[in-house]
């Protein structure tokens, strides 16, 4: 089986979806499975022992650290033709992506899908919701043409269908359970980055940018401050708006973008995982926080709700609304029995999604998939 890829990013640990791609190859590598990358963002060479191509791209306006690529099949075409896939996956509704299913639909290659980012949720964020309508429509069509669209969790996957959306296979991601270990915990972490003693951490790890509902964990930390003086925030991750919400959080501590055991040891030293977003199509960061062994806070929304079980491996909150996630976070610092009960939950759930099964799945799908795409062409000649 032979498997090309398009995604948007390869640069590492740019955010969820590169860290699934990362975890994804060294698996498929693992299992001597052929496959390659087409993107308009490479690696630095000699990271990944694979075929790689690179395609023009300039910077998308909303957001400077992405790419928006070439959607002209040329620029792929010959080395993708070379590779002989049996199969195209595709990680991003953009430009890149919907040239993938052209070049399949045209050379008689499936063609399947991630639903990895909710961009069709983004244009309230940035005062464009008028736009909403067409971005579903744009979805709607290009997942429509492809084999399957893989959906990582299960609220999304019903939302999806709620909107017109056909062909979808739930798949969710898994953890890397000896990457993010409880065990990785250090003493010394908090008063390394300026943690005063006997402070509790609340830790928040991903992109800085608004549609990641960022303004909830402001106002939610203004809450905090004003219930309790023994908390302190702390941010992993960095973007576009990182400056104005330093701004906005006095105090809080922003560690930039974590990666490897750095990312590691803030999971595992924190004492809660604050993630506010509604915009998740399933939340990694949330799953890492759980195998690290601490409890996540989270919006009853989205992706979120797809992870965790309210009261059992988590706590889920009143999506956008401060008042319920300060209260919930309150709650479970007033009670070290309840918060041991719900990370040792949230722990047992993280070591059961390991990626070995999710990879398994993947590639029977895949089977699958080229088994019934070869029987159609058989039964169909190619118009003329």
């Amino acid at each position: 089986m032979r498997i090309a890829y398009f995604a948007g990013s390869l640069q590492p640990g740019q955010d969820g979806v590169t860290r699934v791609l990362y975890r994804m190859t060294a698996a498929l590598s693992a299992a001597q499975i052929e496959h390659m990358f087409v993107s308009p963002v490479l690696p630095p060479p000699g990271s990944l022992q694979i075929p790689l191509v690179g395609v023009p791209s300039c910077s998308f306006p909303l957001y400077r650290d992405y790419r928006m690529a070439s959607p002209d099949p040329r620029f792929f075409s010959r080395d993708v033709l070379a590779f002989r896939p049996d199969l195209l996956h595709i990680h991003s509704p953009c430009s890149l992506g919907h040239a993938a299913v052209h070049f399949g639909r045209r050379h008689r290659i499936p063609v399947v899908a991630t639903y990895h980012t909710h961009f069709a949720s983004y244009a309230e964020y940035y005062n464009i919701r008028f736009l909403e309508p067409f971005g579903w429509t744009y979805l709607r069509c290009l997942y429509g043409s492809c084999e399957r669209l893989l959906v990582p969790s299960q609220p999304i996957m019903d939302e999806l269908s709620a909107h017109g959306f056909r062909k979808l296979r739930l798949l969710p991601h898994g953890v890397d359970t000896e990457a993010f270990r409880p065990e990785f915990r250090s003493e010394g972490w908090k008063s390394a980055h300026g943690v005063p003693a006997g402070h509790n951490v609340l830790l928040y790890a991903g992109r800085l940018v608004w549609e990641k509902d960022l303004r909830t964990l402001v106002s939610t930390y203004e809450k905090l401050r004003g219930m309790r003086s023994d908390i302190s925030l702390v941010l992993a991750g960095d973007g576009p708006i990182r400056h104005e919400l330093e701004s906005l959080m006095p105090g809080a501590v922003f560690l930039g973008q974590l990666s490897g055991a750095s990312l590691a040891a803030a999971y595992a030293s924190a004492d809660l995982f604050v993630f506010p977003s509604t915009t998740e199509t399933f939340g990694n960061v949330i799953l890492e926080a759980m195998a690290s062994g601490i409890v996540p806070v989270c919006a009853r929304k989205g992706g979120a709700a797809g992870v965790i079980e309210d009261g059992v491996t988590g706590i889920l909150c009143e999506p956008r609304d401060a008042g319920s996630m300060s209260r919930a976070i309150d709650g479970v610092l007033n009670d070290p029995a309840r918060r041991r009960s719900l990370a040792q939950g949230a722990l047992a759930h993280a070591q059961q999604q390991s990626w070995q099964n999710i990879i398994r799945q993947m590639l029977g799908m895949y089977e699958e998939i080229i088994r019934e795409y070869g029987s159609r062409r058989k039964r169909r000649p190619r118009a003329a």
